[in-house]
């Protein structure tokens, strides 16, 4: 009886001790996020300001109060509760041959999908686009994502396709332990 009892208590010791070292190696990772100071806001402000006044802020401006600008904003705010729990979005490949630069120039490749009836870009280097050659028009695919952005280039939000499954086989699964989660 007293082995039992003894081999139950060295068995919690253990146990404890590692879930104990396991905590605090997590914790070790994260490295707290700190508060900007007044002065660090104050400097962001002024250089927002300083950019705003070239002719890039105020074309960035003139195109963020345009009809273009407040579509692709509602099409954020369609996708944005998916972006947030980096859940499957059901969609539709309607392009694999976008492009945003003059032909001729190599850059990175397009798809566009329809998603709930809204239009999205998904860009990819022409190393990583290789794992979509098998998409063809009207495929329908799951899509999840961890961030969507705008530019007065392009005519769709653009989210980034992290992951990619169609037929239940997945095309691209991007690893964010790699290079500091970028």
């Amino acid at each position: 009886m007293k082995r039992v009892i003894s081999a139950l208590i060295l068995l919690l010791v253990v146990v404890s001790g590692l879930v104990f070292a396991n905590r605090e190696i997590k914790n070790e990772t994260k490295p707290s996020p700190k508060p900007l100071s007044i002065a660090d806001t104050k400097t962001r402000l002024e250089g927002r300001k300083i950019w705003e006044a070239t002719p890039d802020g105020r074309k960035f401006k003139e195109w963020q109060a345009s009809p273009a600008a407040q579509k692709v904003y509602a099409s954020h705010d369609k996708i944005r509760t998916y972006i947030n729990a980096y859940s499957n979005m059901e969609g539709f490949v309607t392009s694999l041959s976008f492009r945003s630069q003059p032909i001729g120039k190599p850059g990175p490749k397009w798809v566009i999908v329809r998603i709930n009836g809204e239009h999205y870009m998904m860009q990819y280097s022409v190393k990583d686009f290789q794992a979509l050659s098998s998409l063809k028009v009207n495929d329908k695919i799951l899509i999840r994502s961890r961030s969507a952005g705008y530019s007065p280039n392009h005519p769709y939000l653009i989210i980034s396709g992290d992951y990619i499954e169609r037929n239940g086989k997945v095309l691209v699964k991007r690893d964010f332990s790699k290079k500091g989660g970028c």
